[in-house]
């Protein structure tokens, strides 16, 4: 039987301002990426959104990203290596706190955002957080692009891995995403998003914007939490892959 984690991006909510619907969406999802106050999310949110994983039986990771809130972790920034180790151990230890607090277990971390694709590209970016994460508790999952650096550097520090990809964003033919940028960078048919992740689940392919068909490997799917489409993509994304065959289980399971 085909199987595959389903993940989303929760907990982005920060002081008054409210995004995404993470009460809704855990419904559907085995595993929830917990923003750790740098690119969003706060305290009070974050110890709510760990509280509803739980409640859900919903595995939890930290989601540490670059330190701009007003970008939303998604402008890339020069910063070093070291400082993004420092950064990435600093966001997994605040959001453990909460989860022991709350008699949890962490299962994973996955960057965001322009860090996650910085990472996905360089090797000594990739190494800084593999190595951050392993250190912090080898026993932790990396979350990385399908086939990335980051991928590869937690592999080589002796990391289990989880190869994503996503629902909603297109593919360039060397394996990355499409540039928010760009006008077609998001897929906003449900149908066509479902498409595309059951192919890649039981094929191993995608077809990219150039065209042309290259080999993916899904062990997690990402629906991202603050698309206005997301709770109805979640819904049907799970709904298309259990109906296709596909089993939807944490990747600690797997």
């Amino acid at each position: 039987m085909f199987q595959v984690d389903l993940n989303c991006d929760l907990g982005e909510s920060f002081g008054a301002y409210r995004i995404g619907f993470d009460d809704e969406i855990l419904n559907f999802v085995t595993s929830a990426n917990i923003a750790c106050g740098f690119h969003a999310g706060d305290p009070l949110t974050m110890r709510k959104t760990v509280r509803l994983a739980l409640e859900k039986s919903v595995a939890i990771g930290a989601h540490p990203g670059l330190p701009d809130l007003a970008g939303f972790g998604r402008r890339n920034m020069d910063i070093s290596p070291e400082e993004i180790y420092d950064i990435v151990i600093y966001q997994i230890g605040a959001l453990y706190g909460f989860v022991k607090a709350e008699g949890g277990t962490m299962q994973h971390v996955k960057p965001h955002g322009a860090l996650y694709n910085m990472a996905a590209k360089s090797p000594q970016i990739s190494g800084a957080i593999a190595k951050a994460v392993y250190n912090v508790d080898p026993q932790l999952i990396l979350f990385g692009l399908s086939g990335s650096e980051l991928v590869k550097a937690g592999e080589s520090i002796g990391l289990r891995t989880a190869n994503e990809v996503f629902a909603d964003r297109t593919y360039q033919q060397d394996g990355t995403l499409t540039s928010r940028r760009q006008s077609d960078a998001l897929i906003t048919d449900c149908k066509k998003a479902a498409e595309q992740v059951i192919r890649i689940v039981k094929e191993g392919k995608v077809l990219t914007r150039q065209k042309t068909e290259i080999t993916i490997q899904a062990d997690t799917v990402c629906i991202h939490g603050d698309s206005p489409h997301a709770l109805v993509f979640a819904r049907q994304i799970q709904e298309l892959l259990a109906t296709s065959g596909v089993k939807i289980r944490p990747v600690k399971n797997g």
